[in-house]
């Protein structure tokens, strides 16, 4: 590697470390460093991790509570109303249906739990009072944090989730601004932004991250990570298309093993002090999977996603093991706390 390129790599690496923060310039710069840079983008990654998130994982899981049918047209997504998918189609599940999986993602060692629900935020107060009995029924089961992913939300519906018993709202950007009406016009750039200014303003916890290769330039992926990093986004979800049949992006290549990498140290580098969690699209690291937290990852999602099978949750949590990583929390206090409540 050119000496200058390793230069400059340790030069932004060490103001990070500092406490400062890299250009978009400098993004735009390293997310098009060839691949033989990529070891020490990675290790350079690597050290921002360690430093800044320490040898812990963060675990999370989702259930798919309301599936199919939806109004959004967002072109990724199979549930969207406005194609012809496989994708399964029912209302909302029974309550213990979904304490049961968030139970079970517990003694995986999730840390949240996400309810997940199609559709253009909170529509109905018949809609608000299933998410109550979801909230207080996760709370009475289990010490898992409670997460939702529910659309576009108003500032009174964000209140209203905050007191029904929610703690975590997830809604991604999916893209950057000057692309995203490439991916979805039934709801607005500036609604998505408002959606996590009204959570933050509720008191909730904000997961917000992004899709990358659907067809977006390298420019707009740092658009995507500074915009994150200017509002001020503590836990990003980072997920890598996968092309569902029947969607406008069914036939877009997924992205390969190497380029995911690179993406995800360059959004470490962008935003050096968040969580940086993995999720969809994760399959197609195929056998560098566990790769991605010397990439930079400092979390990720286990288990099924929405409508697609996740891997096998005991080889993820090998994987951690093997690589002498820890998931966030003490198991043997959860479960401890888990048989009083259950003996109470």
């Amino acid at each position: 590697m050119n000496e200058s390129i390793y230069q400059r790599l340790d030069e932004i690496t060490a103001r990070l470390l500092a406490g400062g923060d890299m250009s978009c310039e400098e993004g735009r710069w390293m997310i098009r460093l060839d691949d033989a840079c990529l070891p020490q983008v990675m290790a350079g990654a690597d050290r921002l991790r360690r430093h800044f998130r320490g040898g812990e994982i963060e675990v999370c899981a989702i259930a798919n509570v309301r599936s199919g049918n939806c109004s959004e047209n967002c072109g990724f997504c199979a549930q969207s109303g406005h194609y012809r998918t496989q994708a399964p189609v029912h209302d909302y599940i029974p309550v213990e249906d979904l304490t049961r999986q968030a139970r079970r993602a517990r003694e995986w060692g999730a840390s949240d739990f996400g309810v997940v629900s199609k559709g253009w935020g909170v529509r109905s107060a018949r809609e608000g009072e299933q998410l109550r009995r979801y909230f207080s029924a996760m709370a009475e089961d289990s010490d898992i944090g409670r997460c939702a992913s529910l659309g576009v939300l108003d500032r009174d519906t964000a209140r209203m989730l905050k007191d029904a018993g929610l703690e975590n709202y997830h809604h991604n950007l999916e893209t950057a601004e000057s692309y995203f009406d490439q991916v979805c016009t039934t709801h607005t750039y500036q609604e998505n932004i408002d959606t996590i200014r009204h959570a933050v303003d509720a008191g909730l916890r904000v997961c917000a991250g992004g899709i990358l290769g659907m067809g977006e330039s390298l420019d707009q992926r740092i658009e995507l990570a500074a915009t994150l990093r200017d509002l001020k986004v503590e836990s990003v979800p980072l997920n890598f298309l996968s092309p569902q049949a029947g969607t406008p992006f069914g036939g877009q290549a997924p992205m390969a093993p190497l380029e995911i990498l690179k993406n995800i140290a360059v959004f470490r580098y962008m935003l050096p002090r968040a969580e940086i969690r993995i999720a969809g699209g994760r399959q197609f690291l195929r056998d560098l999977q566990a790769m991605i937290f010397m990439a930079g990852a400092s979390g990720v999602m286990i288990g099924d996603y929405l409508t697609t099978p996740g891997r096998r949750v005991d080889d993820d949590l090998q994987m951690l093991a093997d690589l002498g990583l820890r998931v966030r929390g003490d198991t043997q206090q959860r479960r401890a706390a888990q048989a009083r409540r259950a003996t109470a």
